[in-house]
């Protein structure tokens, strides 16, 4: 992986940004506003879909890290796959995430545009779309620890902002806080009981709440720019999930604790509401920054992702070896501008046809995430059997059972998807998406040749 071939590894990711990478990478607009969408459909019983969803995303982390602790490759995700099914699910699910990655680097610059325009309504949103974009893209293409020291900054805000949230929300939960009412959980119960919509509501809405947690992968790709990746993985996925998951669940049960779950309407911050409620001046401003710096930690990290993965798939042939040439700093700089260009084709046609193209960008890759998470649980389970037994120091909890539940509660959540009517264009256009990939992999093996795609697995340093 690049900036891993120079022993001094001068431009390395520390473990500090790695920890920072792996929290931040979670903790993103899914909770600071779509978590509206989720307390309005299943009111507090929003709670239980975030710890079903937290664990699921847990385990799949789990076994993640099992894989590269004990097999560290380069590629994450895509290399275990490719090792553990054959190079067509390693070429698929690399190009897949690389499309939802630069697909979610569009929307998350034209969301943070419109968020400056609302500031400055003279100058067109697209304007500051493309100037979000080109900074982030300016401090991806310098070197990596200039996106690690970016990416540690914008994470500790959001950090910063749910610690903040969380010490302010308990304060006036037991009537520290002026105007606290004193410790009072009615809300949960008050309007409806806890789960005032019925079980199918917290099921659905599981499957909405498991989008949220995305992003905690990109610390295994990270980690291959890292001294020691192995040890860094295990840190990150056996300390960090458990943070995010208390992040989500303390903050969301103040939320429901504070106001009645009916105030709470998708499309705003819950967050707001509730600080709002607590009579915190200038909640909304404040929430704003914090949604803005949300968005730019997001377009960040996805551009580095998106242009690792294709670094990745390079060293099997997947891509022309032009692509993942290193420039000075050791940084694939036409892969990271590669996947500019569909954030800055999509910003200019979100000017002109603002009506189709955002729906169309969610929609073509809104269940890339469980496709991944699914190849991730069946690698597991097919490579535990090939793990060196001495280097398996880091394990997957229960094996083969919870593997099992969890391959089985990520194939719910795609019939669940089908079944409802707002996820169901999501998982169809993800599939049109898959399946033209799958055609690609066809069409280049025939042209390469039997075994044309086969490759060594590129061992990471450390």
């Amino acid at each position: 992986m690049p900036g891993t071939d120079k022993p001094e590894l001068e431009h390395a990711l520390k473990p500090r940004h790695l920890t920072m990478i792996a929290m931040g990478g979670a903790i993103g607009t899914g909770l600071f506003v779509g978590s509206a969408t989720t307390i309005s459909s299943a009111g507090p019983g929003a709670l239980l879909s975030y710890l079903i969803a937290g664990v699921l995303v847990m385990f799949v982390m789990r076994m993640l890290g099992e894989m590269v602790v004990a097999m560290p490759l380069a590629g994450s995700f895509a290399a275990y796959a490719r090792l553990a099914l054959g190079n067509w699910a390693g070429f698929t699910i690399g190009w897949l995430y690389w499309y939802a990655f630069v697909v979610i680097v569009a929307i998350e610059a034209i969301a943070g545009g419109q968020i400056v325009h609302s500031w400055l309504p003279a100058v067109p949103a697209w304007t500051f779309s493309l100037l979000l974009l080109t900074t982030m893209t300016a401090v991806n293409l310098v070197s990596v620890k200039s996106f690690g020291d970016f990416e540690f900054w914008l994470a500790l805000v959001k950090v910063v902002a749910i610690l903040a949230f969380l010490g302010l929300g308990a304060a006036y939960l037991v009537g520290l806080w002026p105007g606290g009412k004193g410790p009072d959980l009615t809300n949960l119960v008050a309007y409806g009981g806890f789960i005032p919509n019925g079980v199918g509501a917290v099921l659905a809405a599981t499957v909405v709440v498991v989008f949220a947690f995305g992003g905690a992968e990109i610390v295994t790709i990270a980690a291959a720019e890292s001294p020691e990746p192995a040890k860094a993985v295990a840190k990150a996925t056996r300390t960090v999930m458990w943070r995010i998951i208390v992040f989500f669940l303390c903050s969301i049960f103040l939320v429901v604790t504070i106001v009645p779950w009916q105030k709470v309407h998708a499309g705003e911050s819950p967050y707001v509401t509730a600080m709002t409620e607590m009579g915190i001046p200038f909640a909304g401003t404040a929430m704003t920054v914090v949604i803005l710096t949300a968005l730019l930690s997001v377009l960040n990290s996805t551009l580095y992702a998106s242009s690792r993965v294709l670094f990745a798939l390079g060293g099997h042939g997947d891509v022309p070896r032009t692509l993942i040439t290193l420039n000075s700093r050791q940084v694939p700089a036409r892969s990271i501008l590669l996947g500019t260009i569909v954030g800055y084709l999509s910003v200019l046609a979100q000017a002109f046809w603002p009506e189709q193209v955002f729906p169309f960008l969610i929609n073509s890759t809104g269940a890339v995430l469980i496709f991944m998470y699914l190849t991730i649980a069946v690698s597991q389970l097919r490579l535990r059997s090939r793990m060196d037994p001495a280097r398996l120091t880091f394990r997957m909890w229960g094996y083969p059972y919870l593997t099992y539940v969890t391959i089985i509660a990520l194939v719910v959540v795609l019939i669940s998807m089908l079944c409802g009517e707002a996820t169901r264009p999501q998982l169809l256009m993800s599939s049109v998406s898959l399946a033209v990939v799958l055609a690609a992999y066809l069409v280049r093996a025939r042209w390469r040749g039997p075994g044309g795609l086969i490759a060594e697995p590129t061992v990471m340093p450390g």
